[in-house]
C-alpha cells in the first residue's frame, strides 16, 4: 500500500475547497461518478442524511458534496429541511448539475437553526477556489471541523488504483458509526452494488469499531464516489478501501475530544466473529478502562469486568491479556492465571501514548479490533462549554 500527497485530490478528476468563520465553515467537493452512503443509526436523524439518502436511492451517482460545520440541522423540522435542500441547489446551479446529484452534509450544534445567510456567504467564498491542488482537500478537511484538532485526510494507490478520504470526527464517537462526516473517493470502475458492498465491508471493522465517548451522532455520514476512471480487481480495490478507512477510524480515535493516549483493543480466539466484535468494543467503551489508560494504571482487572459484561461467550479459566506499546510488552493473565511480578513491566506500557491491549478468549479463531482513547479532564472541559 503506497501513500501519496493530497488527499482527495490525488484522485483525478476531484475538487475541492473551503471557507471558514469562527466556528462556522462550509467545504465543498466535485467529482462526477457512481457513489454509495452509510448513515447513522440514531432514531434522530438530522435532515442532511434524509436529503443525501433520498439522492443516492434516486440517482447512485454525485456530482458534488456540501457540506457544514457549526451547525448540525438535526431536530430542525421543516425549516431544516428547506435548507438542507437550498444547500444542495447552491452546489448544483454552481455546477450546472441536478440538486439530487449532490449530497448535504452537516456536524455542529443538534437543535439549531442554519444561518443560511452565512452559509451562502462561506459558499460564495469557498466556490471561488474550487480546484485540485494539493492544499485544496485539506482545506476542505478545515472547513468541516469542530473539536477537531487537526485535519484528517490520506490517499493511496495499490494495484493502480486510487483511494482518498477526509474526515471530521472528535467527540461523540460510538460504534454503529461515529460522530462524522466522511468523504471517500476513488478512480475505480465499480459497479454501484460493488462500490455499496465494499463500504459496508470497510465501515464494519474501521468507523464501526471505533469509540471514544459512547454516544451515537445524529449526522453520521460516510459516503463514497468512483469516477470509474481505473480498471481493477475488485479485491485490489477492497484492500485499499479498508487501508484507508482504518487510517481515518485511528486518526478519529487519537484526536479524540481531550485525549492524550490512543490505544487499540485486539481480540482473538473467540468463538465468533459478534462474540469477538462484542468484546473489542466493550474494553474500547469503558470508561474505567479509558482512565485507567489516562492514568497509566496497569488496573487490568478492568479490562477483564468489560470483556465479562460484552454479552459474548467466555470462559473466565481461558482468557489471556496482555498489553504492548513502543517495543514493550507484557503477558499479565495467561489461560485465566494471573502472572507475578509484572505489574511494573505493565505500568512501562501503560505510560506510552499507544497502547495496544491483546485479549485471547481461548475459545476459536475469530478475531476483532477496536479503536479508542483515554478520557481526560479536557473531554469533560470540551463538553461542559460546547455551546457556550
Amino acid at each position: 500500500m503506497k501513500r501519496i500527497d493530497g488527499g482527495i485530490c490525488a484522485i483525478p478528476g476531484v475538487r475541492a475547497a473551503g471557507a471558514r468563520q469562527g466556528k462556522y465553515g462550509v467545504a465543498l467537493i466535485a467529482a462526477s461518478g457512481v457513489a454509495a452512503g452509510m448513515f447513522t443509526t440514531n432514531k434522530v436523524r438530522a435532515v442532511p442524511l434524509d436529503i443525501t439518502a433520498e439522492h443516492l436511492a434516486d440517482f447512485g451517482h454525485l456530482e458534488g458534496i456540501i457540506a457544514n460545520s457549526g451547525c448540525a440541522n438535526a431536530y430542525t423540522g421543516q425549516r431544516g429541511l428547506e435548507d438542507a435542500k437550498a444547500m444542495a441547489r447552491l452546489l448544483a446551479d454552481h455546477l450546472g448539475t441536478d440538486e439530487k446529484k449532490v449530497a448535504v452534509a452537516s456536524t455542529g450544534v443538534i437543535g439549531r437553526y442554519m444561518d443560511m445567510d452565512l452559509i451562502a456567504r462561506l459558499f460564495d467564498e469557498a466556490k471561488a477556489g474550487l480546484r485540485s491542488d494539493l492544499q485544496a482537500s485539506a482545506e476542505a478537511a478545515q472547513a468541516i471541523m469542530t473539536t477537531d484538532t487537526r485535519v484528517k485526510e490520506i490517499a493511496v494507490e495499490h494495484q493502480g488504483v486510487h483511494v482518498a478520504g477526509i474526515v471530521k470526527g472528535s467527540g461523540m464517537i460510538e460504534p454503529n458509526m461515529a460522530t462524522m462526516l466522511c468523504f471517500l473517493y476513488t478512480d475505480a470502475d465499480l459497479t454501484a452494488e460493488d462500490l455499496k458492498k465494499s463500504l459496508e465491508i470497510a465501515v464494519k471493522d474501521s468507523f464501526n469499531m471505533l469509540t471514544v465517548d459512547g454516544d451515537t451522532s445524529t449526522n453520521d455520514t460516510v459516503l463514497l464516489t468512483a469516477t470509474g476512471k481505473t480498471k481493477c480487481k475488485l479485491e485490489d480495490f477492497r484492500e485499499a478501501l479498508s487501508f484507508v478507512c482504518m487510517e481515518l477510524a485511528r486518526m478519529m480515535a487519537r484526536d479524540g475530544e481531550g485525549a492524550s493516549k490512543y490505544f487499540e483493543t485486539v481480540v482473538s480466539g473467540a468463538r465468533n466473529e459478534e462474540d469477538a466484535r462484542a468484546v473489542a468494543r466493550a474494553v474500547a467503551r469503558s470508561s474505567l478502562v479509558k482512565t485507567a489508560v489516562y492514568g497509566a494504571d496497569p488496573n487490568w482487572g478492568r479490562i477483564i469486568t468489560a470483556v465479562g459484561y460484552s454479552g459474548a461467550k467466555i470462559d473466565p479459566a481461558k482468557i489471556s491479556l496482555g498489553l504492548e506499546g513502543r517495543g514493550l510488552k507484557v503477558v499479565l493473565v495467561d489461560q485465566g492465571k494471573i502472572m507475578d511480578g509484572v505489574l511494573k513491566r505493565a505500568k512501562e506500557v501503560m505510560k506510552e501514548d499507544t497502547i495496544i491491549i491483546n485479549v485471547d478468549l481461548g475459545l476459536g479463531t475469530a478475531f476483532a479490533r477496536s479503536f479508542g482513547c483515554d478520557l481526560t479532564h479536557g473531554y469533560v472541559d470540551i463538553n461542559a462549554n460546547y455551546t457556550t
